[in-house]
């Protein structure tokens, strides 16, 4: 066996091993941009397959097409499919071109580029052939390839196009036996093209045979089967084949390959010329996150074969790609792995059967998709994304804007950002926290798992789900179930990420446990809080309904290898859905940790996710940075950050409030850190100009299917004052994915401007310990370390650090009240700071309410940023700025003592003093990083103190 070896660039290495790389992906700026050219001689690329969903997301999400389609439009005679053929004629043309030299110096080995015929001719031969014919001569390029499917009817096709010197890409090829005879019909169209006197070695074929969706449904089935048995030996055999089969499959086809082209009959027509049809591996991203990134390219290098690989895995490759002829390797250990399949009962026929329905199926619904958005590209509705992001800003601003714009684009920084180059940061460990970019392609490749399971909870009448997360495992699930509410016969989905007592009852009163499906979700899972919040609801669930049926209430969502993962395997989990490693938690919106929820809830991800690969498109690397939304929106955010307007100041629709809160540790927990970030303000109603400084940015998140007309009044007139305004326009709520994912695109691009890692979190873990000290404290002790306020009235007690307490002493001066010092606490707010209410309390609406007058009291009397979170939650969120971003925070900090505590099973601790020890610790940090910060303890009575601290506050700031 050869030693995997690791080289400089390991994609333009693939050719020393008989190996041809291709490109599954085209769009016309790939090609006017320079960057196919770049590919071609930097990475060895020798060739380019494109598809129906390819070009509709990039006519969807970009002006790529803009002028052309402009161009078409005035032409009433051209129906959609017939604008569609001229945009994809002329960017096969032109790619044909680019990769001309690689066909002449291979001697028409490479250099080709695929076009598909129509997916809804799958099953009509004659049809196939005429428009095969129709697009080859309308290309007029030697090194094209028309794809035709593998299909009953695809097969004789295949044979009339080869008889006629035409090259075809035979795809959606996933069984040995269809492979076989797809080779048939190769020498067979050849043989008949000899006869008709025709040169062989201008025809060139490849059959490409997918790999990873083999996995993906024989993964599911042999799951299945061993939740069903209890027999030990089949429950071996049945692990055993899980993450094989795929490339078990395609070494013993290229045994096949080789087999056929080593006969007498082929010999014959390589002597006129004739070059064998070569397997193309097709499919070979991972869809499992537990398997490596380049498994499907490292196991299947060969000679004389293509693997056409996706940008993600591309680039993946280019940076880790092991290098062997591993294709020829253990072919002995494949024949095993398939027969132990039949052994467990498992057909591979009638798997492969039902992929080739599935494939033709998602191909022909994207070529639907693809002709009603070029349809919808001609009316006014089809506004571009880069149309619906549009700003007013300040004379200064706009400049620097434009000017960062320009270096973005001469430095080709977001061709960095997709190449994950570190240094486009601090160079530190950016590059492996940038998973979340090809997220949406992981997603749509096995949404038939998220199907079922969608269908399963509402088959099995759950009425209730719990998320028991925090940060980014909450806040996604939070926002769907917020703007997409209860869907009908699905579970009404209820989120828990307190500690908060009283919170966790209140969830619990509002669910019949026997209905309720709970979401455990954590990537490390070790995670203080999913797992007592896991602890306190399994015990629950257990005396509700027995130990032996607990498990069946559970869905586990967490990274591969996680403690959680082992935990759901012993309690018998429903299920277990794995995140990326490679995913930050707050970059993880677009992956299980949003979608397994949203999935439950009843919600379309299959449209979500396909919405959202527009924006994706839109924000490509090959994008001009100008017309990119993602970059455009970072871009004002960083420049306008440095230049000291750094509080972004959220304002949704009402339907969409809540995505704001998401935003807020996207946003603060990426920038937020080496005293330098963006401070989001989210939920500050909105007011007259003359209520804010010069230090902010509004963005303007308008729902245009439900605008609210005062906010729209509001905006103009903080447009007309000067302030710099973002408006960004979301079509609609299944629009929000768009949403997800720009933004992590303009935070990333915010943070590279800042100069920050916006990916790590340090400040975050500093409260993680502090708050262990404490309840390790407690356990050892059966209380909490005693702690002396420096001022008490009427039940409220004051904490600080000591020099946060001097300095409050000294500024109340004689008057000793709660007033005093509240208003010697506001009286350090400076121009250009911002005032944050920290609240351990209960979040409710009364709270909350309560909260939000006091806050925007504290706004118009002070004219600056306000801020509210309720914790512990916003430790996973903006907690992190508000430690380690700029020091131009006032801090508030309210506890209180819970009325009703709760047990956490196995613990000697209470979710109580869990609280207690999350604010002391946060409180600690704080105060560690010199941020001017009071605690204001309510006492045992909330509503009491509340009221009392509310008429302080007001007597403070009059």
């Amino acid at each position: 066996m050869q030693t995997a070896k690791t080289v400089a660039n390991p994609l333009k290495e693939l050719e020393t091993f008989g190996q041809s790389v291709w490109l599954d992906y085209i769009r016309k700026s790939l090609i006017t941009s320079g960057e196919l050219k770049r590919l071609v001689e930097e990475d060895g690329l020798r060739g380019i397959t494109s598809n129906p969903s390819i070009f509709e997301k990039a006519i969807a999400g970009s002006n790529d097409y803009a002028s052309a389609l402009a161009e078409l439009k005035r032409d009433a005679a051209l129906d959609a499919k017939a604008i569609y053929e001229r945009l994809a004629v002329d960017d096969i043309q032109q790619a044909a071109d680019i990769l001309k030299p690689v066909y002449e110096k291979t001697n028409k080995r490479d250099g080709y580029v695929s076009i598909e015929v129509s997916p809804l001719l799958a099953f009509d031969t004659e049809a196939t052939i005429d428009e095969a014919k129709r697009l080859w001569h309308w290309i007029s390029r030697p090194n094209i390839m028309i794809k035709v499917p593998a299909t009953r009817e695809g097969l004789p096709a295949i044979k009339h196009l080869i008889a006629h010197g035409i090259n075809v890409n035979v795809t959606l090829l996933f069984s040995q036996k269809r492979y076989e005879e797809v080779a048939e019909a190769f020498i067979s169209g050849l043989e008949e093209f000899a006869k008709s006197g025709g040169d062989l070695s201008k025809v060139a074929s490849v059959a490409s045979f997918f790999v990873s969706r083999i996995d993906t449904m024989i993964d599911a089935i042999a799951q299945e089967k061993i939740k069903q048995t209890n027999d030990a030996k089949e429950k071996e055999q049945l692990k055993s084949v899980i993450g094989k089969v795929a490339i078990a499959n395609a070494k013993l086809t290229y045994q096949k390959y080789l087999q056929i082209y080593a006969s007498s009959r082929w010999t014959h027509l390589a002597l006129q010329g004739a070059q064998t049809q070569r397997l193309l591996w097709a499919s070979t991203s991972t869809k499992n996150p537990s398997y490596p990134d380049t498994l499907y390219v490292d196991e299947l290098i060969g000679k004389d074969t293509v693997n056409t690989i996706p940008p993600s895995t591309f680039d993946a490759f280019r940076e880790h790609g092991k290098l062997r002829d591993s294709l020829t390797e253990r072919v002995n250990e494949a024949r095993q792995v398939m027969d132990t399949l039949a052994d467990v009962n498992i057909s591979m026929v009638e798997v492969t059967d039902k992929l080739v329905e599935q494939g033709v199926d998602l191909f022909a619904d994207a070529f639907k998709q693809l002709l009603a958005t070029v349809e919808k590209s001609r009316d006014k509705n089809g506004t571009k994304l880069i149309e619906r992001i549009a700003f007013r800003l300040p004379a200064d601003l706009s400049k620097s804007v434009e000017e960062t714009v320009a270096d973005w684009q001469r430095e080709e920084k977001m061709k960095r950002l997709w190449a994950r180059d570190a240094s486009l940061w601090t160079g530190d460990d950016e590059a492996k926290w940038l998973d979340w970019l090809n997220i949406i392609n992981d997603q749509l490749s096995h949404l038939d798992n998220l199907k079922k399971l969608s269908d399963r909870i509402k088959a099995d009448g759950f009425k209730y789900a719990i998320l028991l997360g925090m940060g980014g495992s909450s806040l996604c699930p939070e926002v769907m179930r917020m703007t997409f509410g209860v869907n009908a016969g699905y579970p009404d989905l209820h989120v828990i990420d307190s500690t908060d007592p009283q919170q966790i009852q209140a969830v619990e009163k509002k669910v019949d446990l026997k209905s309720t499906i709970c979401i455990v979700s954590s990537k490390s899972g070790s995670t203080l809080e999913p797992n007592i919040f896991e602890q306190y609801f399994y015990q629950r669930m257990v005396e509700t309904v027995g130990r032996d049926k607990a498990g069946e209430h559970f869905i586990a969502v967490t990274d591969p290898g996680s403690k959680l993962a082992e935990l759901a395997e012993k309690e018998n989990f429903r299920h277990v859905f794995y995140g990326l490693p490679g995913i930050g938690g707050r970059y993880s919106a677009l992956s299980h940790f949003g979608m397994v929820p949203s999935a439950v809830m009843g919600i379309d991800v299959a449209r979500f996710l396909d919405r959202a690969k527009e924006m994706v498109h839109a924000c490509a690397g090959t994008v001009a940075v100008k017309e990119n939304p993602g970059a455009v929106l970072g871009i004002i955010l960083g420049t306008a950050a440095k230049a000291g307007q750094d509080k972004a100041t959220i304002i949704s629709s009402p339907r969409i409030w809540d995505l704001g809160a998401w935003l807020e540790q996207l946003i603060a927990e990426s920038t937020g850190k080496n005293a330098k970030g963006i401070i989001p303000v989210d939920r500050e109603v909105i007011a007259s100009p003359d209520r804010y400084g010069e230090d902010r940015v509004f963005i303007y998140l308008r729902l245009e299917s439900e605008p609210d007309s005062e906010q729209d009044k509001g905006i103009e007139a903080l447009e007309k004052a000067g302030q710099p305004v973002v408006r960004i326009s979301i079509a609609d709520v299944y629009d929000l994915g768009q949403e997800f994912f720009r933004w992590e695109i303009a935070t990333a691009v915010a943070g590279s401007i800042i100069g920050i890692n916006a990916f790590n979190q340090p400040d975050v873990e500093a409260s993680k310990v502090a708050t262990r000290e404490l309840t390790s404290a407690y356990e050892k002790s059966g209380q909490l370390p005693s702690e002396n306020p420096f001022f008490e009235e009427n039940g409220i007690r004051l904490f600080a650090d000591e020099k946060n307490a001097s300095a409050l002493e000294s500024a109340a001066g004689k008057e000793k009240t709660l007033a005093a010092y509240l208003k010697a606490h506001f009286d350090r707010i400076r121009k250009g700071d911002y005032f944050a209410v920290l609240a351990y309390i209960e979040m409710n609406d009364e709270h909350e309410k309560k909260l939000q007058r006091m806050r925007h009291q504290v706004r118009d009397t002070k004219l600056i940023a306000t801020c509210l979170g309720f914790g512990p939650r916003f430790l996973h969120s903006t907690g992190q700025a508000y430690k380690g971003g700029p020091n131009t925070g006032v801090f508030l900090q309210i506890t209180a003592d819970d009325a009703n505590d709760l047990a956490v099973p196995g613990q000697k601790y209470t979710f109580g003093i869990v609280k207690a020890a999350q604010a002391r610790g946060d409180l600690k940090v704080l105060s560690d990083r010199e941020r001017r910060a009071l605690r204001v303890h309510l006492g045992q009575d909330t509503q009491k103190g509340l009221a009392q601290l509310l008429e302080a506050a007001r007597k403070a700031l009059s």
